[in-house]
């Protein structure tokens, strides 16, 4: 049994959707589960649906009108007019419609995944279709039958028990399995989402629940680099890291890897194996037991638009054990990930990711009990095994605000320039 994950960018039109048949081609479609993200931006273009919906605003026929097209063209590349995928789609989209007109309840994050969650069932109907059109047959599913989660919406957590009776006792594993990744249901079959990049997480649940031989993530890059291309024009490939060291470099931030993805793996010693879909023929990473698979170069990590919050009491007292508990209370209420903690005798620093936009909200809760001093916009680099050199090379794209340093790993916060 092997687990394959294609991301937007690999199914981003016509072309593409055709280069993911000829991989699963050649790697061999029997016994395989296929996990499939929502094509190309079209999970960001389903995010302005939500807003104009929530926000009722003007732009929501709009903003539907350039999903639909944008599946249509590309349908238009692959089937004949008359294909019954045309039928299928429609009947998602008038689905969705349903729901935007139907729906009462006022909860944005319960509205988010009822919506987003149609660009995979989008991309993945027509994969599977234009799979059987070329003669290789395959079972589509909706993942919400499989995956089970708990009520958190947008950032669901796993009933592991009933997920893993359901998979063992329904999927027929010796076929050829195309299905959804970061969506999932509750034990009332709403549509709940695993976390935003969750893709690679449904793989690894199905691969643990399977008892996979591996994973593999295809994305645009050759494997897992020491540094983002994006961000560094130098980077080298890590053919083989631990773990222990993948699950490092997820939690810093890496974006190759999900963060929760590894941990269903290391528990059943599952490989994952990262490659590219542009050169399918490459070896690319492989993230397996061992403590020797280190890397000898270092590692860079960026995350870009964090906010740095020092909070310090207003008498100028110490901040202390309850300060601090009750600091983290309200950052895990409002949902606000911390990336970076330092803290000295009257204050207490941290570089925080905004990204359910509740900032604003745990600001002014605080500021009527604490001082605070915030900056917006700024940028955090981590480097594993770090040398010099390394740090040199960071401290010179930017003011340095804040750095952190221990035995392997260098954080700096730095003022974008």
């Amino acid at each position: 049994m092997k687990i394959f994950k294609f991301g937007g960018a690999s199914v981003k039109d016509a072309a593409s959707v055709k280069n993911v048949t000829q991989i699963l081609q050649s790697e061999g479609t029997e016994s395989t589960v296929v996990v499939i993200s929502a094509m190309g931006k079209i999970t960001n273009a389903f995010e302005e649906v939500i807003d104009a919906y929530y926000n009722k605003t003007d732009k929501l026929s709009e903003n539907l009108g350039v999903i639909e097209d944008f599946h249509k063209n590309l349908m238009n590349d692959l089937f004949d007019k008359d294909d019954e995928i045309y039928k299928e789609i429609d009947i998602l989209l008038g689905e969705l419609s349903w729901f935007l007109a139907r729906n009462t309840s006022q909860r944005y994050n319960y509205v988010y995944d009822q919506i987003i969650c149609f660009g995979e069932l989008l991309s993945t109907k027509i994969v599977s279709a234009y799979l059987t059109k070329i003669g290789v047959e395959n079972n589509w599913f909706d993942v919400r039958n499989y995956i089970k989660t708990d009520s958190n919406y947008r950032d669901a957590k796993v009933d592991w028990d009933l997920t893993q009776g359901i998979i063992s006792n329904k999927l027929d594993a010796s076929k050829l399995n195309i299905t959804q990744g970061f969506i999932a249901a509750n034990d009332t079959e709403n549509t709940t989402t695993l976390g935003r990049e969750g893709s690679d997480y449904t793989a690894g649940i199905f691969a643990y629940c399977l008892n996979a031989e591996n994973v593999t993530i295809w994305k645009d890059v050759p494997g897992v680099l020491n540094a983002d291309p994006r961000v560094f024009s130098d980077t080298t490939l890590l053919e083989q890291i631990s773990y222990e060291e993948a699950i490092e470099m997820a939690f810093y931030g890496a974006s190759v890897i999900h963060p929760k993805t590894l941990q269903p793996l290391e528990r059943k010693d599952i490989p994952l194996l990262v490659r590219s879909f542009v050169n399918p023929k490459e070896t690319g990473t492989r993230v397996s037991k061992g403590t020797s698979l280190v890397p000898s170069i270092p590692c860079f990590i960026v995350k870009k638009d964090q906010i740095l919050v020092s909070i310090s009491a207003l008498d100028f007292s110490f901040m202390v054990e309850d300060n601090i508990s009750y600091i983290f209370k309200k950052l895990h209420e409002y949902q606000l990930k911390v990336n970076l903690i330092q803290n000295s005798a009257i204050s207490f620093s941290v570089c925080i990711d905004n990204k359910f936009n509740k900032f604003d909200e745990f600001y002014n809760e605080l500021k009527t009990q604490f001082k605070i001093d915030v900056q917006k916009g700024i940028d955090l680099f981590t480097v594993r095994h770090f040398d010099d050199k390394a740090i040199t090379s960071i401290e010179e794209k930017g003011k340095s605000l804040l750095t952190q340093v221990n035995k392997e790993t260098i954080q700096i916060v730095l003022e974008s320039n």
